[in-house]
């Protein structure tokens, strides 16, 4: 099944939590596309869209929207001071240059050494996979942003991806409507856990091979 609203605005509100102060951050379409509006009105990022936007705030409210002004998906969205606005050739550059710090994206299948899957499911017709490829190689940190299993219930934190790869190595945090993850070389290392979630259902739930932290965090 896919995820209640609620839950994407968990997942949202505890990847708001690995952003820093200063940093400019990539934002995929979906649950990512949430994360502005947790974060505290007093901390200053700029949030890059491939678009051409460096500078996005919170979705507006009913009624503000500008239908110019949108994010990679096409919703509407704010900007904050300081925003600018380039065509989508400078975005990527910013990107290929290492000038962002930090990507939030979606993700189809993980593998147990961070390689991501997140652009095209067989059988079915896609636009294409957007700016992900730049974006896991070229950014500082990738954080991923998914369910934990698909909607039959198969593990999509797997130890090798099915799907056709994005980019290899390249994943460092994992958040799922489960758990939060940490990319290290022995495997997934178990950090953070989504009640009412337990160990043992997570380790069920996931092929990749985990390392449980001492101090597992609880999310209420």
């Amino acid at each position: 099944m896919g995820l209640g609203i609620d839950i994407r605005h968990r997942i949202a509100r505890r990847a708001a939590q690995e952003i820093e102060e200063g940093m400019v951050v990539n934002l995929g379409i979906g649950i990512p596309s949430l994360i502005p509006n947790y974060l505290p009105s007093s901390m200053y990022v700029m949030f890059h869209a491939e678009n051409g936007i460096v500078g996005m705030g919170p979705s507006p409210e009913a009624g503000n929207e500008d239908e110019n002004l949108c994010n990679a998906a096409g919703y509407p969205v704010t900007t904050v001071t300081g925003a600018s606005y380039c065509d989508s050739a400078t975005a990527f550059a910013m990107i290929r240059r290492g000038k962002v710090d930090m990507t939030v994206l979606g993700a189809l299948e993980v593998s147990e050494r961070g390689d991501l899957a997140n652009w095209i499911v067989p059988g079915k017709r896609v636009p294409g996979m957007g700016g992900a490829m730049e974006l896991a190689q070229k950014v500082n940190k990738v954080v991923v942003l998914m369910n934990h299993t698909s909607k039959t219930g198969e593990p999509k934190l797997v130890k090798e991806c099915r799907l056709p790869l994005t980019s290899k190595q390249c994943v460092d945090i994992i958040i799922t409507d489960r758990a939060v993850f940490e990319v290290q070389p022995n495997g997934l290392l178990l950090k953070e856990m989504m009640a009412p979630y337990t160990i043992d259902d997570i380790l069920q739930s996931t092929e990749a091979a985990v390392v449980i932290a001492e101090d597992v965090k609880i999310i209420s």
